[in-house]
This record gives structure tokens, sequence and C-alpha cells, in this order.
């Protein structure tokens, strides 16, 4: 027995070989800068203290500055569904993981077993003597009726296959980095979520932004038309002012509608984000005009991705377990060991079990050699190639899908800032246009006509100042996500500082 043990341990010893090929991480597919608009004289630049920090480590508490966002991302992080399932999905690949792990080692139990077999009298003895089944040779006559006996205790372990060529360690190397590319997954999940949660709160502030603005714009044409009216019964202007001013009146209502219903429809969908109902203790919101919703996110350069964006850290996992793959399908070709011992005890009566001269042990190895399958063995270890070629492709496909995220977004930033500006101006040049015209209706220099076009333009030109600033206000959020920040609640700094 202990010269089976021994050699175990021997072949355990020698089977620290494997046939995975070396890994290699691709080239990246990427530029190695920014394009030339996504870093321009008009982007935002980070102050002196952001650019410490990349956009990653600074957390989404100190990027959200919003009281009221802060803590509804807390509540969609406890709450919500989709995060659950990939944290689930993150436990059930590390079971997966620890279940082929435990292949690397015999599974060793223990075993009592007790036999009581009565031979009939001058009747058939079972085929292959006590304890078989079926019929074999008859006893000689005379033969009285007999009980057999027989107990045995003892360890061991059943099949336990060395491994030589590393086909268990390859295996156990894949679940592991499917496990590391899972919870990943969950980070990127994890970002995802924040910056939806954040975009939908944007959407409904913009809403409630042209809710108001429309029920502003109402009362402003609803005054015009009780005074056209009055004009109009003082015959000192014409019944085609005066539908035009009711024509003012009818569209602001449609407008109005149509927005509240677009709230309700945003609001629902960041109930759903959240996982719950909005808590009604919340702080209150912050008006989508006012400054400081979100703090400046530094650029990086396009090689941190590589380590920033939980996504392309998941495609390189996957890509490493398919490599691993390629060794356990390269070590099917070769000879597997199988042993199976035990060790323990065996005597016909109960009481002396653990007797003298009861002791008995067993070593059984078998090896195979493959050698014919159908081309089996050969096509699992071309699948297992084909399967690392898709995951560099689609390794490849991250990195450069990341890389134009962040191009696209870097370039917007910019030109939404000047945007602003001129939808700002624009808005200002509409309001005195607009009051012009009102005094000239009324003075009756001009028809109501020309009203109707300025208090248009100026309803035109607010809706649009309230959308670019809350497409600028996503953008920036689509930034932070695109360099992967967002996974964590504080920034890197800090958390050092306050552990």
């Amino acid at each position: 027995m202990k010269r089976a043990v021994l050699t175990l341990f021997t072949a355990a010893a020698v089977s620290a070989c494997t046939l995975m090929p070396h890994y290699q991480r691709p080239q990246s597919p990427a530029p190695e800068h920014w394009p030339a608009d996504a870093v321009g004289q008009t982007a935002l630049k980070p102050d002196a203290g952001s650019a410490k920090v990349s956009a990653d480590q600074i957390g989404w508490h100190d990027f959200f500055t919003d009281p009221r966002l802060e803590r509804l991302i807390d509540i969609a992080l406890a709450n919500n569904r989709n995060l659950r399932i990939a944290v689930l999905n993150v436990a059930a690949s590390q079971a997966q993981f620890r279940i082929q792990r435990g292949n690397l080692f015999p599974a060793i139990s223990a075993t009592e077993t007790g036999l009581a077999e009565r031979l009939p009298a001058n009747g058939t003895l079972p085929l292959g003597g006590l304890g078989g089944s079926g019929s074999g040779a008859q006893l000689p006559s005379g033969t009285t009726a007999t009980t057999f006996h027989t107990y045995s205790a003892g360890i061991g372990f059943t099949s336990y296959e060395l491994d030589l060529f590393g086909r268990e360690r390859s295996l156990t190397t894949q679940a592991f980095e499917q496990y590391l590319a899972q919870s990943e997954s969950r980070r990127s999940t994890q970002i995802s979520l924040v910056a939806e949660v954040a975009t939908e709160y944007f959407a409904v502030l913009a809403d409630k932004a042209l809710v108001e603005l429309t029920l502003e714009t109402l009362r402003s044409v609803s005054e015009s038309y009780e005074l056209t009216r009055a004009m109009y019964e003082r015959d000192t202007t014409t019944l085609l002012s005066l539908r035009q001013a009711e024509s003012t009146v009818d569209a602001a209502r449609a407008s109005l509608a149509q927005y509240q219903r677009q709230l309700a429809q945003d609001a629902h969908a960041l109930t759903l984000v959240l996982g719950q109902d909005v808590p009604a203790d919340l702080p209150e919101p912050k008006d989508i005009e006012a400054g400081g919703l979100l703090a400046e996110v530094p650029e990086g350069l396009p090689s941190d991705l590589l380590t920033r964006r939980p996504d392309i850290v998941s495609a390189e996992h996957a890509l490493r377990a398919a490599n691993a793959n390629i060794g356990a399908a390269r070590a099917a070709f070769l000879p597997s060991i199988q042993l199976t011992a035990s060790g323990g005890t065996a005597s016909n009566r109960l009481g002396g079990l653990f007797g003298a001269g009861t002791g008995t042990w067993s070593f059984l190895p078998t090896i195979t050699l493959p050698i014919f399958n159908g081309g089996q063995n050969l096509a699992n270890l071309d699948l297992a190639h084909i399967e690392k070629n898709v995951a560099i492709a689609q390794y490849e496909l991250t990195i450069q899908t990341a890389f134009r995220e962040v191009s696209d977004a870097l370039s917007a930033r910019g030109s939404y800032l000047e945007q602003q500006r001129a939808q700002a101006a624009l808005v200002a040049a509409d309001a005195d246009a607009y009051r012009l015209a009102q005094m000239r209706f009324r003075s009756g220099v001009d028809s109501y006509l020309a009203t109707l076009d300025a208090q248009r333009s100026l309803y035109t030109a607010q809706q649009g100042l309230v959308t670019v600033r809350q497409a600028a206000l996503a953008n920036q959020v689509t930034l932070y996500k695109a360099l992967g920040g967002g996974w964590q609640p504080q920034t890197a700094e800090t958390q050092k500082a306050f552990p």
C-alpha cells in the first residue's frame, strides 16, 4: 500500500507540464492617440486636482454632485434586477470553477458494507460464488441450508486521473478565467446601471423643465388671446388675428399634454431601473439649468482603456479561457492514467472486523491510449483553435468599440459647450424680438402674425436650450462610463485616506 501511495504522489509531481499555448496579448487595434477633433481647444479641460485621478478611479459619489441623484444610484445598486442577475452569475461561475478544480484531487471516501446471504439446501450456488447472481453450479447432495456473512470497512478513491499532460489543469484554468470574465461583466453591468440611472434622471429633469416652460408659454399666450379678443370686440383688430391667437393657445395645450406624457413615461423608466418606487423622502431635485450637476472627466490615453474598461478585461479573460481550452484538447491525444485504490478491513464476523489479520487493500491502475474515435479529438482541437480566433476577434472588436465611444464623447464635449452658448444667445434674441413684436401689435403697427412668429421662435429656442443641456449632461455621463468610471462609490485617493 505504501508503494502505491508513493507511486501516486510521484506521478502527481511529474504532472507539472501542460499543453496550453503560451498566452500573448494581441496587439491593440486602436490608435495610440485620440482623434484631433476629440481633443480640440473647445473641449472642457479637467482642473489640476482632478488630473491626478483617472476617470475609472473617480467614485460616482464624487462625479454625481446632486444629492438626489446619489440616493437614486444607491437605491438602484441595491435593488436593480439586472445587477442582481449579474452578481448571481458571478457566484455561479465561481461554483463552476470550484467544481472543476475538484477534479485535480482524488475524491476520498470511507465505505462500510455488510453482506448476508443464505444458500438453499441441495440448491444452486449463485454464478460467481457467494454474492453472485444467476444460476451456477449445483451444491453436493445432502448440503444443508447455510447463511454466510461478510463485513468490510475501508477508505479509498475511485478513478482518479493523473494529470500527466495538464488536461485537468487546463480545464481548471479555463473555468477560472471564465469566472474572472464573469466578474468583470458584473462590474460592466454596474457601470452601465449607474450611467442609466443618471441618464434617466436627467431625462426626467428635462421633461419637468419642458412642462414648466410650456405652462409658462400657455399662460403667456392665453393672456395674449384674451387681449386680442378684447381688441376684436372693440373692432381694433381682425378676426384673423383672433383665430391666430387662439391657435397658439391650442398648440401650447397640445405641447403640454405631450410633455406631461413624456414626463410620466420617463419617470416609469426611472422606476424600472431603480427596482422600486422613488421614495418620497429624497432631497429636492436640482433644476437642469443649474450648474455643478457633474464633475469634470479627465481624458487619459487610449492605452489606459485596456485596464479601465471592464468589458475589455472581460473579453481578455474569455480569450485566456479559450487559450487554456486548447491545452485540454491537445491532452486528449495522449494516454490517460486512472487510479483506484482502497484499504481497510474485512471479516465474516462484525465483532472481528477490526481484529488482527483482517487488513486488506487494493490498487488498480488503468492506462487508456486513444487509437481511433472517428476524428473527434482532432475536431475538438480544431474547434478549440477556432474558438480562440473568435475570442481574439471579439477582444479586438471590444477595444475598437470602446475607442469609438470615448472618441465620440470627447468630440461632442466641446461642441455641446459651444452649442449651449449659441442656444442661450438665441433664446435671449428671440425673447427680445417677441417683446418688440407684442409692443408693435398692441400699438397697431403690425398684425398678430409677426407676434405669432416671434412667440413660436422663442418657444422653440427655449425648448432647444433645455434639450441641448440634457444632451450635454448625458454626454458627460457617457464619457465617464466609456472611460470605465462608475464601479466604485468613492474616489481612489479618498478610499486610501479613509479605508
